[in-house]
Formats: C-alpha cells, structure tokens, sequence
C-alpha cells in the first residue's frame, strides 16, 4: 500500500465525517420533532478535528483488513467498529431534553456513518 493511497483513502473519509458531522444533527431533529422549521447546526472545531483524527484511524484499520486479511465481510467489520463506537453514547446519562427517539436517532445515523465509511475505502483500497 501506498502512501498516497493512504492518504487519498483518509481525505475521502474524513470529508465523508465532516459532512456527516454536519448533516446528521439536521436528520435527528427533522426525526423527533418534524414540526420544527429553523433549525441551526453548530459544530466545534474540536469535534472537527476528532472527526479528522477518526478517519485517520479509520482508513489505517481498513488499510490492515484489506491488505492482509481480505476484503470480504467489510460491512460486518465496520457495523461492529459503529456499534463499539456508538453503544456507550447510549448509556451515558442523557439530559433531560433528550428523548429517547434523538437517541435512537443518533445511534443509528452513527452506524450508517462507520458501515459508509467502510463502504468507501472499500472502493479506494481494495
């Protein structure tokens, strides 16, 4: 593998997080309250450059998977890698404005961010 392809691979995904990032608390307030109009998304730099460091490890895990031990069952390795990721969010004590649908919400657009992700450096790196 090399290094450009690396490299390639970690910009696709994290731009795939960084708009994830943005789109994904528009998605949860549309599903728990659709009759809400204006809705505002603020995102900290912080979380911006997580997301960057994410992709990196990200890309770097797939790189080992479909380098050395194959390229089938992605999907699978990616959902259990989103499932790991999101479950302790769901058990972290949620404020009392959360509802039990943002939750869901959100830990289900968390899942579909890692298996697409998984998606995409499956077509860059395999």
């Amino acid at each position: 593998m090399t290094l450009g392809r690396l490299v390639l691979a970690w910009i696709v995904v994290a731009a795939w997080f960084g708009l994830a990032t943005f789109v994904a608390p528009y998605i949860v307030a549309r599903v728990t309250d659709p009759s809400q109009q204006n809705f505002m998304v603020f995102v900290s730099i912080p979380l911006l450059k997580w997301r960057l460091v994410e992709a990196g490890l990200v890309t770097l895990l797939a790189s080992l998977w479909f380098d050395s031990l194959g390229s089938g069952q992605w999907w699978l390795l990616f959902l259990l890698i989103g499932a790991l990721a999101t479950i302790p969010t769901l058990y972290t004590r949620p404020s009392l404005e959360t509802s039990r649908n943002a939750l869901i919400a959100g830990a289900i657009g968390e899942l579909v961010r890692y298996v697409l992700a998984g998606g995409l450096l499956a077509w860059r790196l395999s």
